[in-house]
This record gives C-alpha cells, structure tokens and sequence, in this order.
C-alpha cells in the first residue's frame, strides 16, 4: 500500500496529461466532424470526394502510424514543420477522430427519410432550414450510440501518445513498473482506465435517455 501512494502522484498527474488529450480531441474534432460531414453530404461532387478520400485515409490507416507520421514524418519533409511532441499528439488525434464523426454524422444524415426532406421543401424551408431544423435533430440523436462508443476508444487511444514520449498515464505506469521491476502500477492504471470509460459510459446513457423522446 505505501508504495501504491507512493506511485500516486505521478500516475495522478499523468492522468491529467490524458484527461487533457482526450478533452481538447473532443472538443475540437466533433464540432469539425459535424461541419465536414455537411460537405461530405453536399451536392458538390468534387468536395465531396475530397472528403471521402480524407476520411478513407484516416480511417485506413493506424492512428499510431499517423501520429508517429506527424511526430517524426514531418520534419523529414521540411525542418520548418517540427513541432514539439504534445502539439503532435493534438493534431494526429483531431484529423483522425474527425474523420470518424465525419462518417458517423454522414450516416446519420443520410438515414433520415426522403419524405421529410420533400415535405420540408413543400413548405418553403430552404436547405439550411431543412438541415437546421429536421434533418440535424433527428441523425444526432441516431448517432448518439456510435458517438459514445468514439468517445470511449479515444479514452483508450490517448495511450498511444507515449510513444512520442508524452507522461501521460501509460509512460508514467512504464515508467515506475521498469524503474522498480514492480507490476501493481500496471493494475492501477488498468483500473483508473476503467473508472474513466464507466464515466464516459455513464454519461453517454444519461444524454440517450434525455433524447429518448418516444420512451
């Protein structure tokens, strides 16, 4: 036990570095994923397909290789594009995550009916109208599942970042489990991971039944 306390508040500490990670993520990528996922939808073909060969990208490929892509990739490129490790971390995690709400948006957009599209324009909406008023509340309200399950992998994700040698929960764990040839930390991460996916799971059950409107 004096060791556990001993490890504490260290691995506290890097559990901020990962609270700090998955929050600006969040904020930044699903406000992005929802405005991109209109372009996706648009009846500009060649946006469109911009959008879906970006999302095919970042979908298709590791996020570990894109994060060690901007970290290491970059500034073989062009010395101008080194960046520090947690700036990295931000933008591999963002262009990654985007590209998920991007489609998970899409779909929901897309399963909306046809007919309440053509009634809507029978009544004179505009297409901002339409998208703003019936089309948006009902596909989020669809994706709220899929978007949940987002969010607990990119609790999970932000693991990832110490292979850039960034202290969050994992390295700090690494970190005391090789120093002192000890496996408790190991345990205590695991179960601090768990703690952070129950509330993240909590929460996502408590936004579903606010929007269960037929319940």
């Amino acid at each position: 036990m004096d060791y556990l306390l001993k490890l504490l508040p260290a691995m506290l500490k890097g559990t901020g570095m990962t609270l700090l990670i998955f929050a600006i993520t969040l904020v930044l990528s699903l406000p992005l994923g929802l405005l991109v996922s209109l372009l996706r939808v648009s009846r500009n073909r060649v946006v469109a397909k911009i959008i879906e060969i970006y999302c095919w990208i970042m979908r298709g490929t590791p996020l570990l290789l894109q994060l060690m892509f901007v970290y290491y990739g970059l500034p073989v490129i062009s010395p101008s594009l080194t960046m520090p490790a947690f700036p990295c971390a931000i933008i591999a995690f963002v262009l990654n995550y985007t590209a998920y709400f991007v489609e998970i948006f899409r779909g929901g957009i897309e399963s909306i009916e046809r007919g309440q599209l053509e009634a809507a324009d029978v009544l004179g909406l505009t297409r901002y109208q339409t998208m703003r008023r019936i089309v948006l509340p009902q596909a989020f309200k669809r994706v709220l599942p899929s978007l949940g399950n987002e969010v607990i992998t990119l609790v999970k994700d932000t693991a990832l970042v110490y292979t850039i040698s960034i202290h969050e929960l994992l390295r700090v764990t690494q970190i005391a489990a090789t120093r002192d040839f000890r496996s408790e930390a190991f345990i205590v991460a695991g179960l601090i991971y768990l703690l952070l996916t129950f509330v993240c799971t909590r929460l996502q059950k408590r936004v579903e039944d606010k929007f269960a409107y037929y319940r």
